[in-house]
């Protein structure tokens, strides 16, 4: 029986969610499998990925063929390079200490790469969140200012009203006293 290890889609639509997993080479993308040896989220931001680190081993090492994809992943995640280092054991090359150091060594190298660039992108979030609170502050600034200017315009436009009203009031008090004062004299 020929076996793969192959991505079996989930999820919804526009929102893929994927199961690694091993099959026959005739069954469905989707269909019947022999082992589900872990789960592949790409709409994370690095994408997640959850692998048996074991199982996934063994079946590299039993001759099951990976594809493309799930070939970059197991990469990613170390299984070809343990494969590749284990192979040397078996040829004589070096011994299993030595394999299993250079394997540690990379792996802290690759989380170090990992927290250099989850680093970055949490600090140009930062960034990106402290200009767009700038940008609302000045926005802001300059609403406070219309605001401030129409209602100086509408104080101004009252305290005018009012001196008008003022005046035209004071200007019919006077004018009957005129009249009267005009009247007074023309009786005597």
């Amino acid at each position: 029986m020929a076996t793969r290890i192959r991505l079996q889609r989930r999820g919804r639509k526009g929102y893929a969610f994927y199961s690694i997993v091993i099959a026959d080479v005739r069954a469905p993308r989707d269909g019947k499998f022999t082992e589900k040896i872990g789960t592949y989220n790409p709409n994370t931001n690095p994408a997640t990925v959850d692998l048996n680190f074991d199982r996934a081993l063994y079946w590299v090492e039993t001759g099951a063929q990976p594809t493309d994809t799930v070939r970059n992943i197991l990469s990613d995640e170390g299984v070809m390079l343990m494969k590749h280092l284990r192979g040397g054991v078996k040829k004589g090359a070096f011994d299993e200490a030595t394999a299993q150091s250079k394997f540690e060594a990379w792996k802290q190298e690759k989380e170090n790469k990992t927290a250099a660039i989850t680093g970055k992108l949490a600090e140009a979030k930062k960034s990106l969140a402290a200009a767009r609170l700038e940008a609302e502050k000045a926005a802001n600034a300059k609403v406070a200012e219309k605001v401030a200017e129409k209602k100086a315009a509408a104080a101004a436009a009252k305290a005018e009203a009012e001196a008008a009203a003022a005046a035209e009031a004071a200007a019919t008090e006077e004018a009957p006293a005129a009249e009267e004062a005009a009247e007074a004299p023309a009786e005597a």
